[in-house]
Formats: C-alpha cells, structure tokens, sequence
C-alpha cells in the first residue's frame, strides 16, 4: 500500500501544540509491534529522544515480548487490555510521551491522508474513533465497547416497542 500524500507514515502536531486527545498519527505497516517500533521511533526521536517505553492496547497488536532492542537501546512494550484501540503511548528518553492515533494498516492511503491530517492539526481536539470515523473509517464496535453498553444499560436482545424487559 502506498502511503498518505506526504510519504510519511506519522505525522505530529507543530511544536508547541497543547490541545486535542492526541499529538499526531502513525500509519503501521501491520499489527506487529516489534517489526513496527523500529520505524516509528526513528520518526519520534527528533521530537521525544530515542524510545525507551510503549504503551499499546493489547487486543490490537502481536507482540512476542515485553522488550526489545532497538539499537542497542532497549525499548519496554507494555500492553493494556482497557487501553483505546485507537492509539499508542510513546515515551522518550527526554521524558517526553507522545500520544499517537494508529491508523489500521490496512486503510487506504485516502482515508490515511485524512486521518493523519484531522490528527496533526494544531487545533484538533478529537477523539481519536471520532478522528477515524470522520476521515471515512468506519468502525465495527469492538467487545470492549458491547460490554460497556450493556452494563451501562443497553441490552443486545431486540425488543418491540412497548414489549416488558424480563
């Protein structure tokens, strides 16, 4: 697949830039992070320093391990189950962290392009399924998300109007 418009497959907010949920995007090439961090911390460490931690959301990625190396330097991947699927946590030795939407990887590089745009604006504030849904990405509600819904009182059964819950 080709990637957005300008090449790149992150794109970050202008420095300084204080607002929105999150400080850019990233364009993974697949779900493994390891065969991924390497790329992604070369993109970040003008920005934050080399990296030295991750923080991703469990479901959504292989991971074979909690570290790796990555030019000599170690990185900790650390995954959290209840973590949005929707982005990354990368912290920097500058002890910096940056909080990046992950564009799937297999979106097209239209969809990509306005992603990445909606998410590098200075003066974007958007959630990041909201930043996805609104570049054109339509998202299945994940587990995580039913079972929020139900025990925030929804219910999966399909019931008529008027029609008594048992």
């Amino acid at each position: 697949m080709d990637a957005p418009l300008d090449g790149s497959r992150v794109r970050l907010k202008p420095q300084p830039s204080v607002t929105g949920f999150v400080d850019g995007a990233w364009w993974p090439r697949s779900t493994e992070l390891t065969a991924e961090v390497p790329e992604l911390a070369a993109a970040l460490a003008e920005r934050i320093g080399p990296v030295w931690r991750v923080a991703y959301p469990s479901p959504a990625w292989t991971v074979p391990g909690t570290r790796m190396v990555n030019r000599g330097m170690v990185i900790r991947l650390e995954g959290f189950p209840a973590q949005d699927p929707h982005i990354v946590h990368v912290t920097g030795s500058l002890m910096r962290r940056l909080t990046l939407l992950v564009v799937p990887a297999e979106t097209t590089p239209v969809i990509v392009e306005r992603a990445m745009s909606a998410a590098s604006d200075q003066n974007d504030a958007t959630r990041p399924a909201a930043l996805l849904n609104g570049a054109g990405l339509a998202r299945q509600p994940s587990e995580n998300d039913v079972c929020r819904w139900e025990s925030e009182g929804g219910s999966t059964e399909i019931r008529r109007p008027g029609q008594m819950v048992p």
